[in-house]
């Protein structure tokens, strides 16, 4: 027992059918300390009782204080801030400086945060070199994590992971670089030059500065394209302990410099399961082709012939307040560029869904997923980028959850159990007894 204190009504009676024995077990913030289990023995040859809970579905692995989210009831709040209030009234770089301090900066902080991110966004040309050195053809997301792993070597103090200072630094460097890296491998797909960071913009307009300019001298950005990416960027900044999130934490744990466990989170979120979801909405919606062919989809997914892509959610078990607030920005976005001809097809199949018993009944509503991929697609972004959008988004609460990582003393590396269900005891026999 972890906690000889609690009170009888703060623990958990355990009895062990297989001995009769009964256990006390703490609980604290409702939940129970996985290595209590351990005392439940058997026997004295016994290791002890484990928990068995594949991909995390029941299992808190840390303690966080960075964001917040009540699924049944729709709730996400960074910092304890609702993501509502942060999209309609912040902007990315402060959410960023919220998420890793924990509180809002004064006009000081704020200031001297963004002149820090503002003169760390070039990389240095060896980077550059390092980027034309890919493939005409390499997946942009598997660009972006070989760059943010190769930031260790130019950075070799990065290592100093217990230098506060040195962390806010390696932070600062990666919230600024990730744009530049991610449009320099959406230039590079394309065989154009690169462009180089033009430090009198914003963080967004910078960056679309970095996407989008060819021969102007200077890029100007429509402000409401700018306002709607920055929004996007907000809304993704960060997710509790996904699987990126995860990834960052656990590659983390070795302690690790910084750009190596977020080059992890890149990685987990390259996977079609994790960032590639909107894409498979596109897909979806151009499989379906009209509105007249709507209901014949729905009928088809409730006899298992097709798959509903962005609706639903392993946390949201009500409308993804985040997928709320991209419809806003849709409308602002196709304002200036145009109506995607797919939005009436998404705005009609989720008007359907939502009133149709069959997804009402298992609490499907539209994630974060559904509307977004149409505005990136908007923008003239090629599907392949969606991702890499999504982890400069994600970056901040990346950092945010590697920062408290380090300082949560609880932590440990990361070294989960396992259930062996391979063979013991087997003889060997050399090859070539076993070749004759």
């Amino acid at each position: 027992m972890t906690d000889v204190a609690a009170k009888p009504t703060d623990s958990l009676t355990v009895r062990d059918n297989r001995t009769g024995q009964e256990y006390e077990i703490a609980i604290t913030d409702n939940t129970i300390a996985a290595k209590d289990l351990g005392q439940i023995r058997a026997n004295e040859d016994d290791p002890g009782l484990a928990t068995y809970d594949p991909g995390f579905v029941n299992t808190a692995s840390c303690r966080s204080a960075v964001t917040y989210i009540d699924g049944d009831k729709g709730i996400l709040e960074y910092r304890g801030y609702p993501i509502e209030q942060l999209a309609e009234k912040s902007t990315f770089l402060e959410v960023a400086y919220l998420l890793i301090h924990g509180d809002l900066p004064t006009k000081e902080q704020y200031e001297n945060w963004v002149h820090e991110i503002t003169y760390h966004t070039f990389v240095h040309e060896n980077v550059k070199e390092f980027v034309q050195g890919f493939r005409y053809d390499a997946h942009p997301m598997g660009m972006l994590m070989a760059s943010v792993g190769a930031l260790s070597t130019f950075y070799p103090e990065a290592v100093n992971i217990h230098d506060a200072d040195n962390r806010h630094m390696q932070m600062v460097r990666m919230i600024a670089k990730m744009p530049t890296l991610g449009a320099w491998s959406f230039r590079h797909a394309q065989g154009k030059p690169f462009v180089y960071p033009d430090n009198d913009l914003s963080y967004t307009e910078n960056f679309l500065s970095m996407l989008f300019k060819m021969s102007e001298s200077k890029y100007v950005a429509d402000p409401r394209i700018a306002k709607a990416l920055d929004v996007l960027l907000i809304l993704h900044a960060d997710h509790e302990q996904n699987c990126s999130t995860n990834a960052v934490r656990s590659v983390g744990s070795s302690q690790v410099d910084p750009y190596s466990a977020v080059a992890a989170g890149v990685g987990a979120l390259f996977g079609p399961l994790h960032g590639g979801a909107n894409e498979a909405v596109l897909r979806m919606l151009r499989r379906i082709g009209s509105k007249e062919n709507i209901p014949a989809f729905i009928e088809g997914v409730k006899n298992g012939d097709e798959r509903l892509m962005g609706f639903g959610h392993r946390v949201y078990k009500n409308y993804d307040p985040r997928a709320k607030l991209i419809k806003k920005a849709c409308d602002d976005v196709f304002e200036v560029v145009g109506v995607n001809p797919l939005l009436e097809i998404a705005q009609e199949l989720e008007k359907i869904a939502l009133e149709d018993e069959y997804f009402v009944k298992r609490r499907l509503y539209p994630n974060v997923d559904f509307y977004s991929g149409l505005i990136y697609e908007a923008l003239q972004f090629p599907p392949e980028m969606f991702t890499v959008l999504f982890a400069i988004g994600r970056t901040p609460g990346w950092l945010a959850q590697w920062n408290e990582l380090i300082t949560d003393k609880e932590q440990k590396i990361a070294r989960p159990k396992q259930i062996y269900t391979g063979d013991r005891g087997l003889e060997f026999v050399a090859a070539e007894e076993r070749w004759a």
